[in-house]
């Protein structure tokens, strides 16, 4: 989303989340909730926070930017506007909730805390309750509110991109609008660094002994 409004012109600081680095007292300082990402903003008088919801950032910045048209305006009140928001939170609370039980319990929690029942029942309700609402968006429309790319996709996309990689979402359908996703430039900048992503934490990486999902 960063790239979509303000191109390169942002600042990145990684933290290595499987060395442990979002529980230094640092990093708890700018976000309580010891996850990624967190936004830094600071406005023209100087005054700054830092926002640790994504669906906010992602709001924000394309409300910020109403020249690059990524969101319906907010005024005078449309039910584009009402399905924009909708979808938005959608993707970064329900969808994201049940990817992120996926991963964890997969992925993250160490064996003895790890329920293949959970696994299961969230990849079911994955399958049966999100891909369908979905798809139905998809055989109507390009993107999640319609024809035009709009910030609602960085978060539906992104889900779209997880899922897949859990072996979820794979009909055409969304093959399809991951496609078209693919060709903005502002996803290729965004992705580009796909390739260092490892799945599981390396043996013996600090996060094992600190998360609890």
């Amino acid at each position: 989303m960063l790239h979509e409004v303000l191109d390169d012109e942002f600042e990145v600081e990684i933290v290595s989340v499987y060395e442990g680095k979002q529980y230094d007292a640092e990093y708890l300082g700018k976000n309580p909730n010891h996850n990624v990402p967190t936004l830094e903003i600071t406005m023209p008088d100087g005054q700054s926070m830092h926002m640790i919801e994504s669906g906010a950032m992602v709001a924000l910045l394309a409300d910020a930017f109403p020249e690059k048209e990524l969101a319906p305006p907010p005024s005078p009140l449309s039910l584009e506007r009402a399905d924009y928001l909708q979808m938005l939170q959608f993707g970064a609370s329900w969808m994201d909730m049940i990817l992120w039980q996926v991963r964890c319990h997969e992925h993250l929690l160490r064996d003895a805390d790890k329920d293949p029942r959970t696994i299961q029942r969230y990849r079911d309700k994955f399958t049966n309750e999100i891909e369908p609402q979905l798809s139905r968006r998809f055989e109507r429309h390009p993107f999640i509110c319609g024809d035009a790319f709009t910030a609602a996709d960085c978060v539906v996309g992104h889900n779209v991109i997880w899922a897949r990689g859990y072996g979820l979402c794979r009909d055409e359908i969304f093959r399809g609008y991951v496609s078209r996703l693919s060709k903005r430039p502002a996803f290729l900048k965004g992705f580009s660094d796909v390739g260092d992503f490892q799945i599981e934490a390396p043996e013996g990486a600090p996060l094992t002994g600190l998360f609890t999902g």
